[in-house]
């Protein structure tokens, strides 16, 4: 990919030292214009320029969460008002700034684990895997022995009820990091974890198929089969019906060549697409349908939608067979 314009984007950063973290405040004012910016973010797996491209008319509303997050933090600088900004810095795309501000609440709360967990994140969004693999193992050393803490919701799910916790976060973003790496045998390790800690439907069934896939990739299939035995339909799932979708694909339930039925055009339906996407790719690869698998991987990639998980799982896999 090219770069066709220039950066648009300035920050004045303001920092004001007392004598405790929690009253360290740094605001950032964000200006935008009216046109696309496009800033670099990284590098692809295939060696394309990652490019997040924002435009004020279309993101108002997340601009205007962005700075009512600044404000708040300005107003009652803790440690989860600063968590938030970068967040909604990640959720404009901008992982770049999102990771600096992360790293700025490490600093400050060192014996804090939630802020690894996010920065993690983001640099498995930017494809720095092992610098993520390394933020998650502090944050499992950190949060041992600790009651689950719920996270709250930056895209509220439909029913406004946010279903997951920190701690599964971190276990999940750790086996996805080993997983996009190849490394079948930690991403399995990491997943186990995680299973101990998807306390609702909407968790297990988004845990099951990435444990599930990575059995498969180990070649132990009755592992894989026994494990998604534990899904049926009577389940309720609120949020990852992407990933339910894929369980009853392999369990011979849905059939394939149902399960892209969502317009990957569409903005609202652009995530589900490449979830499920991936997903089927990887089912034709499991079957030995190269041909099938890479043109539904390329699919996935054609949406652009480079931060999904699934965009970067078939980002790996395209490589794979490139090699």
């Amino acid at each position: 990919m090219n770069i066709r314009k220039s950066i648009h984007f300035s920050f004045v950063i303001a920092v004001f030292s007392c004598s405790t973290p929690s009253n360290n405040v740094s605001s950032v004012s964000t200006g935008y214009h009216s046109e696309s910016a496009a800033v670099v973010q990284g590098v692809s797996m295939l060696g394309d320029t990652l490019i997040s491209k924002i435009d004020s008319t279309t993101q108002d509303e997340q601009i205007r969460q962005l700075q009512a997050a600044e404000k708040k933090y300005s107003e009652e600088p803790s440690m989860e008002n600063l968590i938030w900004i970068g967040r909604r810095e990640a959720y404009l795309g901008r992982h770049d700034l999102a990771i600096r501000t992360f790293t700025k609440a490490i600093k400050e709360y060192p014996e804090a684990f939630e802020p690894l967990r996010h920065r993690g994140h983001r640099l498995v969004s930017v494809r720095k895997f092992d610098q993520a693999i390394e933020d998650f193992e502090k944050a499992v050393i950190l949060m041992e022995g600790k009651e689950l803490i719920i996270e709250e919701d930056g895209m509220p799910n439909k029913l406004n009820i946010p279903l997951s916790n920190i701690q599964f976060n971190v276990w999940y973003h750790l086996g996805l990091a080993h997983y996009l790496k190849g490394d079948w045998e930690k991403a399995l390790e990491a997943y186990t974890e995680c299973l101990k800690v998807s306390d609702n439907d909407d968790l297990l069934v988004a845990t099951l198929d990435w444990y599930y896939m990575t059995l498969m990739k180990m070649g132990k299939i009755a592992e894989a089969i026994e494990a998604i035995a534990v899904v049926t339909p009577n389940m309720t799932i609120i949020e990852n019906d992407a990933y339910y979708k894929r369980i009853m694909m392999y369990k011979g339930q849905v059939a394939p060549e149902n399960l892209l039925n969502v317009d990957a055009n569409e903005q609202d339906q652009r995530l589900q697409y490449v979830t499920q996407g991936y997903g089927l790719g990887n089912y034709y690869l499991t079957k030995g349908d190269t041909v099938q698998a890479e043109k539904i991987f390329q699919n996935v990639l054609d949406t652009g939608y480079w931060s999904a998980f699934g965009y970067i799982a078939s980002e790996m896999e395209l490589a794979k067979l490139k090699e």
